[in-house]
């Protein structure tokens, strides 16, 4: 993660399922379903004006940490948190082993 990221806070809105990270503000934004010790990660989707900033992945990285501190199993339909974990391979220890596409991981 980018330096400039490490101390904003990444935060869990509960009202409308997702998790957030505000940069310049404006809102990057994962959706979540969550049920019981599992984390659906849905859709993840940054304000174009912030691209190529490294915010998406800033946003996956402290979402990621969150629910790992949280001892929570991550089931990552969204395309995108789905492709950060297989290109970081270590997050995969966090991964729901009942994932559908765990072994494409």
């Amino acid at each position: 993660m980018r330096p400039e990221f490490e101390n904003i806070p990444l935060v869990k809105n509960l009202e409308k399922s997702r998790f957030e990270l505000s940069v310049d503000g404006r809102i990057g934004l994962i959706n979540y379903g969550e049920m019981g010790d599992q984390v659906a990660l849905v859709h993840t989707e940054v304000d174009p004006a912030l691209s190529g900033r490294g915010v998406a992945s800033a946003l996956v990285e402290k979402t990621l940490a969150l629910l790992e501190g949280q001892n929570k199993k991550v089931l990552p339909y969204c395309p995108y948190v789905f492709a950060y974990i297989k290109k970081h391979p270590e997050w995969k220890r966090i991964v729901d082993q009942g994932f559908v596409a765990y072994d494409r991981l």
